[in-house]
């Protein structure tokens, strides 16, 4: 069956393994997607949404270089939130929620779609390595596949252990079974593994509960869209969610179960997520709280199956429904299935380079929770990455390798082989330095250009893209070179108790004050008359506002990042000896001969690694 040798095979076909097979398929190389169950790609194992703080800007970013997250999130919303609208665009996030099952027929509808791309169900049992070089994969069934690159994105199945109460299975989510094999064989290579934990709550019957007792939550009033692309249109109609809350009664019972908790008893050693814990974790770390939030997320259009976020737990299933059931609404409940905690195996992304791949094998890279991170976003980011630099490999091409004033996934690659992770990794926006710079709406301008050099992102994304930023910088121009009258604006100044002007003044001044909003500018006679001629949609409007307002901060910004980008510019012998460095610390030898850094930047954001040791490293290179 499998004569010929692959250009990249990828091992997993979750948020990650998708993104990889698309990117390196569309990059012309002829890939092939290995997965236990053709049923379930891009599977939403946990909770049926997309995006939120720091991951929609992550979905843009995908988006932006031609993936296909931000197109399948689009074409499978039922609700869209623009989160944090009440600071600044830095901090806006997009969310939506989505269809469970259509958001996984519509990404193998766009995979099955895609030219070079071809699909095998069956599990991988080992890799087939050759002189610290991938040469292929090994099945089950013993079939031998030879590949040029391997791409492994297995998420939580391998050696994936299942809890529920003081019950344990092997499982790589529920109704699914473990992968084995693949751990052994790295290991014997000399990769490092480790154990990882995460869980999912209860899902539930919908009609078995009063939502009259709960408070609802609706989209927004003018829903936006992750794809900056015109394949996709904003929600017409929306679903609501819905919100409620556990009681001291609730936590009583949950605790009734903490004895035969996985986590407390110690069957579950590996470390879980910190920032999405489970509902017995929360409430004994957090005594003292009366009540914590339950968001009651619809999974689907169609569907009356219901996702409890927040309740994430392993407690036994009967101490699960017999708590739900004292929840405000969930008087009647029905079970769907209980919720359960998942422990797997992950390796150390400090065994990785900055493309991804590992640092011992040749052409075999790692992408989503293998390499300990958390969360569907996290993971497409890392597979597209992965897809993309196999492709390159394969090409003879030079790797693309994001920074970090560039994009949130140049955060997240880096932090993971720079700092690696203990605990289960997810992105939040207080980890980029240069958020500012790193907003939704701008993730076009910062990674399209790039993407459509090598291929990837279409010639039609590319001129979208160029025509937006032309609009708006037209736009900021007016601004700056059109005055407004004091009969004019003044009365638009008082409504919003803002200083009166006493002589005309121009345009991008008053508009810079943070008192007045588009909507008020957008009543002034010469805006109008400008839009009547060069009329604009709302995405060019929201723009040319941001870079008025903000212009100052993200200037500031940007020199920042340039002068980070000197020591990016430094670069560091890979086999540097740092043992001979004398006035080195111990510790700084140790972490920097490990890890490996490509650039003097990368070394300095290496825990251990001291200000002081940086200075000696310079004055040693002739900086």
């Amino acid at each position: 069956m499998f004569q010929d040798k692959y250009d990249v095979i990828v091992v997993g076909a979750g948020h990650a393994g998708s993104e990889a097979a698309a990117a390196a398929a569309n990059l012309g190389c002829k890939t092939l997607l290995v997965t236990m169950s053709l049923q379930n790609i891009a599977q939403m194992s946990c909770n049926p949404a997309m995006g939120g703080i720091a991951k929609g800007q992550i979905v843009r970013e995908i988006d932006a270089m031609g993936g296909y997250s931000g197109i399948v999130s689009d074409k499978t919303a039922i609700q869209f939130k623009m989160l944090n609208k009440s600071k600044g665009p830095a901090m806006w996030s997009p969310r939506v929620q989505s269809d469970r099952m259509r958001f996984a027929e519509e990404w193998r509808l766009m995979l099955e779609q895609t030219p070079n791309l071809d699909f095998y169900q069956e599990m991988v049992k080992g890799l087939l390595i050759k002189d610290n070089k991938i040469v292929g994969i090994r099945t089950s069934l013993g079939i031998e596949i030879k590949a040029k690159t391997v791409v492994l994105t297995n998420g939580t199945f391998l050696n994936g252990l299942i809890h529920i109460g003081d019950k344990q299975f092997g499982g790589g989510r529920a109704g699914e079974s473990a992968a084995y094999g693949i751990t052994e064989d790295l290991m014997q290579v000399g990769f490092e593994s480790g154990r990882m934990k995460t869980g999912t709550p209860p899902r539930v019957d919908g009609r078995s509960l009063d939502y009259s007792k709960m408070n609802e939550e609706k989209g927004d009033e003018k829903p936006d869209k992750f794809s900056y692309s015109n394949l996709t249109k904003p929600l017409i109609h929306q679903k609501s969610c819905h919100m409620t809350y556990t009681s001291l009664d609730v936590h009583d019972i949950l605790r009734e179960g903490f004895d035969r908790s996985p986590m407390f008893n110690g069957r579950i050693k590996s470390i879980g997520p910190r920032y999405c814990p489970s509902i017995e974790d929360k409430i004994n770390r957090f005594a003292d709280k009366e009540r914590h939030q339950l968001f009651v997320e619809p999974e689907g259009w169609n569907t009356v199956e219901v996702y409890v976020n927040g309740f994430s737990t392993s407690l036994p299933e009967e101490i699960q429904f017999k708590a739900l059931r004292s929840v405000v609404g969930f008087e009647n409940v029905k079970f769907f299935r209980p919720g359960y905690a998942i422990e797997y195996d992950y390796f150390p992304p400090t065994q990785l380079k900055h493309t991804l791949e590992t640092k011992l094998v040749e052409g075999l890279y790692f992408a989503g929770q293998i390499n300990g991170t958390t969360g569907y976003e996290e993971a497409a980011s890392q597979g597209l990455m992965a897809g993309v630099n196999a492709a390159l490999k394969v090409q003879e091409q030079e790797p693309l390798i994001l920074k970090r004033d560039e994009a949130y996934i140049g955060v997240l690659i880096d932090d993971l082989i720079t700092k690696g992770t203990e605990e289960p990794y997810r992105m939040f926006t207080s980890r980029a330095e240069f958020r500012t710079l790193l907003r939704q709406d701008n993730a076009d301008y910062r990674l399209t250009p790039m993407s459509n050099a090598i291929g990837l992102a279409s010639d039609e994304r590319l001129k979208r893209m160029e025509y937006k930023f032309e609009e708006s910088e037209k736009m900021v121009a007016f601004f700056k070179e059109t005055s407004v009258s004091v009969a004019e604006v003044n009365p638009i100044l008082e409504a919003k108790e803002s200083a009166l002007v006493n002589q005309s003044d121009k345009m991008f001044k008053i508009f810079s004050r943070p008192q007045i909003d588009l909507e008020d500018v957008l009543k002034l006679e010469k805006v109008q008359a400008y839009l009547n001629e060069n009329p604009l949609d709302q995405e060019i409007l929201e723009q040319a506002e941001i870079q008025v307002k903000y212009s100052g901060y993200i200037e500031k910004e940007r020199n920042n990042a340039n002068k980070l980008t000197r020591l990016e510019d430094v670069k560091i012998p890979e086999f540097f000896d740092y043992h001979k460095i004398k006035s080195m610390s111990i510790e700084a030898k140790q972490k920097l001969s490990l890890i490996r850094p490509i650039t003097i930047s990368q070394a300095s954001r290496i825990s251990g690694v001291s200000p002081s040791d940086i200075s000696v490293l310079l004055i040693y290179m002739g900086r």
